[in-house]
């Protein structure tokens, strides 16, 4: 740890510019997928009427458990089938995937076609499961 200090004394110059850098890069994820919602916001916005749960999943998944009311559209079609979201403008849209990892491209799609209130599902449906919230098989 001595030797830690040592080195950033000696060497402020470059640790600031580590410091920059991985702020930056912090920043630049962050704000990279758009807003992120929990479980329990999502569950909110849900029953206030206020948001549309758009599923990015494979049709396997999707089939295998969904959140109630959602609408499938698969993450490799969303950039085609986007206009199927138009009645859907004036709500908050949550992009829903399986761990949360592909939801932010959708996002920057969603956002590239017009619709400017897009969030994601914090975890996508694994964190929906662990918070024991219900999914609807078919």
């Amino acid at each position: 740890m001595e030797r830690l200090f040592e080195f950033v004394v000696n060497h402020y110059i470059l640790v600031s510019v580590f410091a920059a850098l991985l702020i930056a890069l912090v920043l630049l994820e962050s704000r990279r997928g758009g807003k992120k919602v929990s479980a329990q916001e999502a569950v909110n916005m849900i029953n206030r009427d206020e948001a549309v749960v758009v599923d990015i999943r494979d049709r396997k998944d999707f089939n295998e458990g969904r959140i109630t009311g959602s609408v499938h559209i698969p993450l490799n079609a969303i950039k085609d089938r986007a206009g199927e979201l138009k009645k859907h403008k004036d709500k908050t849209i949550i992009v829903v995937d399986k761990m949360g990892q592909h939801s932010a491209m959708a996002v920057k799609q969603l956002n590239a076609e017009g619709y400017d209130n897009v969030v994601r599902l914090s975890g996508g449906i694994g964190d929906w499961r662990a918070s024991n919230l219900p999914l609807v098989k078919k």
